[in-house]
This record gives structure tokens, C-alpha cells and sequence, in this order.
């Protein structure tokens, strides 16, 4: 089974239309990978589906590199 950081990179390059091999743990969505506001929000209705949970507004907004988005999936796994 493939890792959340690889499955947080698959979705990320699908969405964004970007080579997955560019995206690192430290890539910024916005800054580093060229996101724009609404496909933030699409990023996060991507994970949201992918790994079935439910990320709320605030802590969404939180979420701003890939690494944050792996951190953030997985704590909310194990609890």
C-alpha cells in the first residue's frame, strides 16, 4: 500500500497538472507548486475523499506544504 506521502503527491500532481517527481515533503502547495486559491480547496476535498476523513475549514487552512498535509492525515488516522 502506498504511503500517505506518496498518495498526498499522486493526488497533488493530478489536481495541480504537475510532474509528481518535482513534489517534495517540503513543497509549499501555493508558493512552491503554483496552487491557486480553488485548487487549495480542491486539494483538500482530494484528501478528504482519499483517505475518508473530514479536514474542517480551520484546519485546512493550516495545511500549506505537503509535509503539513502527510502530518495532518496521518495524526487523524491514528487517533
Amino acid at each position: 500500500m502506498a504511503t500517505t506521502l506518496e498518495r498526498v503527491k499522486n493526488i497533488t500532481a493530478e489536481l495541480l497538472k504537475i510532474d509528481p517527481s518535482i513534489i517534495q515533503k517540503d513543497s509549499r502547495f501555493v508558493e512552491d507548486l503554483g496552487a491557486e486559491s480553488i485548487q487549495s480547496i480542491e486539494l483538500v476535498a482530494a484528501f478528504d475523499e482519499e483517505f475518508d476523513i473530514e479536514m474542517d475549514e480551520d484546519e485546512a487552512l493550516s495545511v500549506k506544504s505537503v509535509g503539513d498535509a502527510v502530518t495532518f492525515i496521518d495524526r487523524y488516522l491514528e487517533g
